[in-house]
Parts: C-alpha cells; structure tokens; sequence
C-alpha cells in the first residue's frame, strides 16, 4: 500500500465519520442552545436539566437518520473491503 492510497483511504474515512456525525451533532447543539435560553430566561441553574433533552433528541435523530447513516457506512466499508485486493500490489 503506497502512502499516497493509506492517506486516501485515510481522508475518504474522516470524511464519512464527519458526514455521519454531523445530524447528531447538530440536533444536540440546537437542543442544548434551547435548554440554555430556557434556563437563562429562568435562572434555573440546573447542570442535568440539558441532558435528558439531549438524549431524547439524539435517540429521535438516529431513529430516523439511522437507516441512511448505516447505507453510508455500509457503502463506504464494501468500497474499502472491495478494494483490498488492489492495495496488495
């Protein structure tokens, strides 16, 4: 395996790993800045009040991302898996 393909296949898994990330990550960002006005506005200075919604949030989004998130990643492993054979030379 030459440097050139290890830093592709490097590249191409990052991208997939940032490409699935993402909802997750900016549902639990919308939810936190959410819980965080509210307690603002409140003052209600509970640390675990932003972690329930949180968790709820995140267990929707990948019920319904879940299936796309697992083509993806499927799809990106029978690419990586497929081309073995060309690695070894």
């Amino acid at each position: 395996m030459t440097p050139e393909q290890t830093l592709a296949l490097s590249s191409h898994a990052l991208e997939i790993a940032i490409y699935m990330a993402g909802p997750l990550l900016i549902v639990a960002l919308v939810i936190g800045l959410i819980v965080s006005i509210f307690q603002a506005a409140t003052q209600i200075n509970e640390a675990t009040l932003s972690f329930i919604p949180k968790l709820l949030g995140i267990m929707v989004t990948l019920v319904i991302a879940g299936p796309w998130m697992l083509s993806v990643f499927s799809d990106y492993f029978r690419a990586t898996i497929s081309s073995i054979a060309n690695f070894g030379g």
